[in-house]
């Protein structure tokens, strides 16, 4: 017997967006494409194009889409994803584990992904890092060349 399934689905989510203090629309329903633009800071063209790739399922009521809660707190686990530099793929990977719909496989890519983005964002803080000492090295140097020129400045 084969119980990953049930282990995956009573893990807890790990990366959701936990609602904030100032979220007024957890008690709503239905958010229409206007409402989703101006909470989370995205364009309605970005809103449209999540949704052409799937990411999104809003309703249809005429030529108004009318946004779940489920796609409310998908549109935050893609803004969140993205932030932390996964593709729209691990994205969609990512979001089938937090909803339990995906598989051991799945879970494990997810896991070693999210250890390439570590490494990743580790490097990038060391290479800031030495930047930043460079930089203020050159500008010591540069202010004391300024000091030695103009004494009186």
């Amino acid at each position: 017997m084969n119980d990953s399934r049930d282990t995956e689905s009573s893990v807890a989510p790990v990366w959701a967006a936990e609602p904030s203090e100032d979220d007024h629309s957890t008690g709503k329903t239905a958010f229409t494409i206007g409402e989703l633009s101006r909470e989370f800071g995205v364009t309605l063209r970005a809103l449209r194009f999540y949704e052409n790739k799937g990411l999104l399922s809003p309703q249809r009521d005429g030529l108004n889409r009318l946004y779940s809660q489920s796609d409310r707190t998908r549109l935050g686990l893609i803004l969140k994803g993205k932030k932390l530099g996964f593709t729209l793929g691990e994205i969609r990977q990512m979001i089938a584990v937090e909803e339990g719909d995906a598989d051991s496989k799945t879970l494990s890519l997810s896991r070693e992904k999210c250890l390439e983005q570590i490494a990743f964002f580790e490097r990038q803080m060391r290479e800031a890092a030495e930047a930043l000492t460079e930089l203020r090295e050159i500008h010591l140097a540069l202010s004391k060349q300024a000091m030695e020129r103009n004494p009186n400045a």
